[in-house]
């Protein structure tokens, strides 16, 4: 029998760190070193890989269409307390004229299996049930994202619908309405 005692994982924290307009911007240019200084973290390559670039460059986009949805889209997700940036997080929006919000994250590839995709779900659920318009919160999720697919397991998501395209694949897209959710 093994006497070695086993570690016991401790839940992450995280906190948000707003990206604004000019910091978006300059991480969609691939600026990494001013959308730090902007965001005032010191933010991961994968920060400015192609596929970030294209999604903060979008959220650029849309804050410049519409300031009022600043509170709601993609934040800089920090490890606490040691203050590592670990990822992205928010809303692909404020909630729409039914109340439904979705959820988009991206963990930092040396941070993930650790963790902190659960806890940044969990940030985003409790965040979504706090705001009295929203009714409906969805996770869209590639069929073949076996980590992610996990993740929002137990979180009382029901299966909705897919969606596919050639470029993406499959998306299965997951409901849970707000009320149901509950802070850990």
């Amino acid at each position: 029998m093994n006497s070695e005692p086993v570690p016991i994982p401790i839940p992450k924290r995280v906190r948000f760190v707003e990206l604004n307009a000019k910091a978006l911007r300059a991480l969609a240019d691939g600026d990494l070193a001013s959308g730090s200084a902007e965001a005032g973290v010191d933010l991961d390559e994968h920060f400015v890989c192609d596929r970030a670039r294209w999604i903060f460059g979008y959220r650029a986009d849309q804050l410049a269409e519409d300031p009022s949805a600043a509170p709601w889209i993609t934040r800089a997700v920090v490890s606490e307390p040691d203050g590592a940036v670990v990822g992205d997080a928010g809303f692909h929006g404020p909630p729409d004229e039914a109340g439904m919000v979705e959820v988009g994250y991206t963990v930092v590839p040396g941070y993930r299996r650790q963790g902190y995709a659960r806890a940044i779900l969990t940030a985003l659920l409790t965040r979504a049930a706090a705001e009295p318009g929203v009714r409906t919160v969805r996770a869209r999720i590639g069929s073949d994202n076996s980590a992610s697919l996990a993740t929002i397991a137990g979180f009382g998501f029901t299966r909705v619908g897919e969606q596919g395209n050639e470029r993406d694949g499959v998306t299965v897209v997951f409901e849970v309405p707000a009320g149901a959710l509950q802070a850990e």
